[in-house]
């Protein structure tokens, strides 16, 4: 399988820890690509009209994105254990996931604002929206007490990578303060193997 990808993505990070947690990482072929809002990556384009990674194409040729859809095909590849078949857990895994990618949503679209608009054309108001997602997802996560330990699927890798983004990119954000909880749970789970083996370059 070949995983169109960038290391600096936290929804490449994603997929790429399930694939850790599933064993099968060695299966994937990293394809580097360039994904810009503005300079789109024609080689990622020609396999996904939106040209964001992460987009993979599996052994059959056939082409997934985004990256619920693959970590949920890579599970169904294993033993399935990343997400509950049915049952309440199930909805509680999707959710956590899904405030896990909004959080990243926001925060690589803050990224976006200030990387790669012109100062001239940034509007702080806009920056703040988006910040603010960020918080409110931060708070949602904390008023939960975090995670609860020892779980681990698509929804709580989803939200370790969102962290990790935050600790990459928005180092002075300074959301370990405001977030006990969420911190404490968040240093047990960096230390996964799948974690290490994910880390972005030193930003």
């Amino acid at each position: 399988m070949k995983l169109f990808h960038a290391a600096t993505s936290p929804f490449v990070r994603k997929c790429l820890v399930c694939a850790h947690e599933l064993g099968l990482r060695e299966r994937l072929e990293l394809v580097p690509a360039a994904a810009h809002p503005v300079n789109r990556d024609r080689a990622v384009v020609a396999h996904n009209p939106l040209g964001k990674i992460p987009t993979l194409i599996t052994d059959s040729g056939t082409v997934l994105y985004d990256s619920r859809v693959i970590c949920e095909y890579l599970n169904s590849l294993s033993d399935g254990h990343l997400l509950p078949d049915e049952g309440p857990l199930r909805w509680s895994v999707l959710v956590d996931q899904a405030l896990a990618d909004g959080l990243m949503d926001a925060a690589v679209l803050t990224r976006y604002e200030n990387a790669a608009r012109p100062e001239t054309l940034r509007w702080a108001d806009w920056t703040a929206g988006q910040l603010d997602k960020v918080s409110c997802g931060l708070a949602e996560l904390e008023r939960r007490g975090g995670p609860a330990a020892g779980r681990v699927d698509i929804g709580t890798i989803a939200i370790g990578c969102a962290l990790g983004y935050l600790d990459f990119r928005f180092a002075s954000f300074g959301w370990r303060e405001k977030c006990p909880k969420t911190a404490q749970w968040f240093e047990n789970f960096a230390k996964r193997e799948s974690m290490h083996a994910t880390q972005p370059p030193a930003a």
